[in-house]
């Protein structure tokens, strides 16, 4: 938890660098990201909402998925990551959003997504908008913990204006 405590606190040197807000929508992380980065005292100057939308439906009327994306990759899909990402966006005053949807167990797996799949997605009020398909391991916990990590680190990158090489 001291990992990502860590990282949150940076927003706070960020935001006075960059002036960068941020939204995050949340699936399988049911609102940690958010929990994490408003640990930290005066956040509310640099994090604007958070969604957490863990069933289908949330992520239609919350955030804009189309039923159509959901109907044909999965709640667990980058399709439906990037348009959570740009619904945070949309709904929001923030910069930059992340999205997070997976299977963080211990069900819920399947051959082609197993226990550990998480789906991160960036947006940015520019119009930038990647993805990427992670396979986490470990428990639960681990999973989810993980998924905060890179959704923390991609947010500050994003805000510093650079690349996420790792995101297509």
């Amino acid at each position: 938890m001291t990992d990502i405590l860590s990282l949150a606190s940076k927003f706070k040197e960020n935001f006075f660098l960059y002036k960068k807000t941020f939204a995050t929508a949340e699936s399988c992380t049911g609102g940690l990201v958010s929990a994490t980065i408003t640990q930290i005292p005066g956040s509310s100057n640099w994090f604007d909402r958070g969604f957490v939308t863990y069933t289908n439906e949330a992520k239609h009327q919350m955030l804009g998925v189309e039923l159509s994306t959901l109907e044909k990759y999965g709640a667990v899909s980058v399709q439906v990551a990037r348009q959570m990402a740009q619904g945070a966006i949309k709904n929001s005053k923030a910069n930059i959003s992340v999205a997070i949807t997976g299977i963080a167990g211990p069900d819920g797996g399947t051959i082609d997504k197993p226990v550990g799949t998480v789906c991160i997605a960036f947006a940015s009020d520019d119009g930038i908008v990647i993805a990427k398909k992670h396979l986490f391991l470990g428990d639960r916990e681990k999973i989810r913990y993980q998924s905060v990590q890179e959704a923390l680190q991609g947010m500050l990158l994003l805000a510093q204006n650079k690349k996420l090489d790792d995101y297509s």
